[in-house]
């Protein structure tokens, strides 16, 4: 089965388009981060796509270290220890990388109960003593004025808790309880600087619709402070459990983006809030960190498709997560274990990555999209684009390609036409890894071998455009869960005295 595509491009035309894919990318909790492999994942990640903050759970967990309870002389009293908390954020820092901190879980000896969440047991009750939780706050906020200067930590966004409309990740899922610890954490936040920005109420798809009204109308009625809204967006549906991993169906991306939709217009229905920021503080596909999606070209496709839409609803939409150092049903068997990072665990991207890779590359201006595309203009005048063909799983079982015939307004010259391809021919990693024999432990040469297979292929094409011609047709074949990225620029060719390509069989 095809589908045909004919684009053609305006000269001038500048549609709406916010990349903002680039503000913020998920990770596995806070302890992590003192891990070797997981410094590697994101300085490999930086240096490419360069996000610039960074969101995950554990801030307060015992793994950190930060609250310790003692007695002395018959009375209970706290020390804190900000030893591993300054280890992870000094690395953040030097590499350029700012925390969007999440207030939580919470520390055992502050627990008002024992219910946990995950391996590494986050403790997921309110506190016993609210003011002990609110003292923990501004002490860490105290510090981080001490090391890194007011005027820095005044740039970090603050999330209280996470997804408390979940009995598993905030006892029983009580509204008025989350309610009482975002007033207490916000306040105790603007103690330390009114300027620092906090937000809530980190919900997930469940029920969110009631919960977001209700925390708003709260903020709203108690006069609580209040500067942005978050949430988390998952685009699969029930899993089905086999061993180890979970397999999901993805839900139509129109069905995923209005959900955003519904939550922007809550947002907007109070006079207060109208235009407030939205931020999606996690999305992927699927929200189980042992699904097998996450580690394909289909998970590619169908988060570029998202990628391109997102913007128009959101401030910020933070993937979860930049690596595969996480551990949150426990570690890993293997290095594709259908856990959520754009790279696997040996350094190894994954076509998702490339998603990301190809959107950083887009100009400001948007001359044409749809919903398989996307091509802009950057301010050289060079023009990019991006083309994706997600196939559903459950599609029929025949070829599904995507075929674009592209008019391009060039004035004359000489041009260059870059193509950066990753489709499940050239670019997977997963099936290069299945043909090992999908080891568990790959040796240095299979961890290399898979490296090299995890590249986009490239092609270049020059030709010219001469008077008389007013577009430049390219022709674009994407096979199912392909991606593709293209760039015409303008070139002034260059040739050495006497060097003649001809000769060597390359013609021009």
């Amino acid at each position: 089965m095809k589908e045909i595509t004919k684009v053609v491009v305006p000269q001038e035309a500048q549609l709406g388009f916010n990349n903002n894919a680039f503000f913020c990318v998920g990770t596995g909790r806070m302890g992590l981060a003192l891990q070797k492999e997981y410094y590697e994942q994101l300085e490999f990640v930086q240096k490419d796509l360069q996000f610039s903050y960074i969101r995950g759970h554990g801030l307060f967990c015992d793994d950190m270290a930060v609250c310790k309870v003692y007695s002395e002389d018959g009375l209970k009293k706290v020390e804190y220890n900000f030893t591993y908390l300054d280890r992870v954020f000094d690395n953040y820092k030097q590499l350029g990388i700012k925390p969007f901190i999440e207030l939580g879980f919470m520390p055992e000896e502050l627990a008002s109960g024992e219910q946990t969440i995950f391996y590494w047991k986050g403790n997921v009750t309110p506190p016993q003593d609210y003011a002990a939780w609110a003292d923990l706050i501004q002490a860490v906020f105290h510090h981080w004025f001490v090391r890194y200067g007011r005027e820095e930590v005044i740039t970090w966004p603050v999330e209280v808790w996470n997804e408390p409309n979940l009995p598993g990740f905030w006892k029983d899922a009580d509204m008025q309880e989350y309610f009482k610890l975002y007033e207490i954490s916000v306040k105790a936040v603007k103690e330390c600087d009114e300027r620092i920005r906090v937000g809530g109420p980190a919900i997930c798809g469940v029920d969110d619709e009631r919960w977001l009204q209700e925390f708003l109308k709260f903020c709203s009625d108690f006069k609580v402070p209040l500067d942005f809204v978050t949430r988390h967006a998952y685009a699969a549906d029930a899993p089905e459990r086999i061993g180890h991993y979970d397999y999901q169906k993805l839900r139509d991306m129109n069905v995923f983006l209005h959900e955003l939709k519904v939550s922007r217009d809550i947002i907007d229905s109070f006079c207060e809030y109208k235009g407030m920021e939205m931020h999606i503080t996690e999305f992927n596909t699927s929200y189980s960190p042992d699904c097998p999606i996450h580690d394909t070209n289909l998970n590619a496709a169908y988060i570029a498709g998202l990628l391109h839409k997102m913007g128009d609803v959101c401030a910020s939409y933070s993937y979860w997560t930049f690596g595969d150092v996480f551990e949150e049903s426990g570690v890993a068997f293997t290095p594709f274990s259908g856990c959520f990072g754009l790279v696997a665990n040996g350094q190894i991207p994954k076509p998702t990555y490339w998603a990301f890779h190809f959107f950083k590359q887009l100009g400001a201006t948007a001359l044409a999209r749809n919903d398989n595309y996307i091509i802009t203009k950057d301010e050289e005048g060079s023009l990019h684009g991006m083309l994706w063909n997600p196939v559903p799983l459950e599609a029929e079982p025949m070829e599904h390609k995507m075929e674009f015939t592209i008019a391009l307004p060039l004035e004359d010259g000489e041009y260059v036409f870059i193509t950066k391809l990753v489709d499940e021919d050239v670019c997977n990693p997963l099936k290069n890894w299945l043909d090992l024999g999908s080891p568990a432990n790959p040796t240095k040469e299979q961890i290399a071998l898979l490296r090299e297979c995890a590249r986009p292929q490239i092609n270049t094409e020059r030709f010219s455009v001469s008077q008389g011609i007013k577009a430049w047709e390219m022709n674009i074949t994407l096979k199912k869960n392909a991606l593709l990225y293209f760039k015409v620029q303008k070139i002034i060719p260059e040739l050495d005295r006497g060097y003649q390509p001809d000769k060597n069989g390359y013609r021009l």
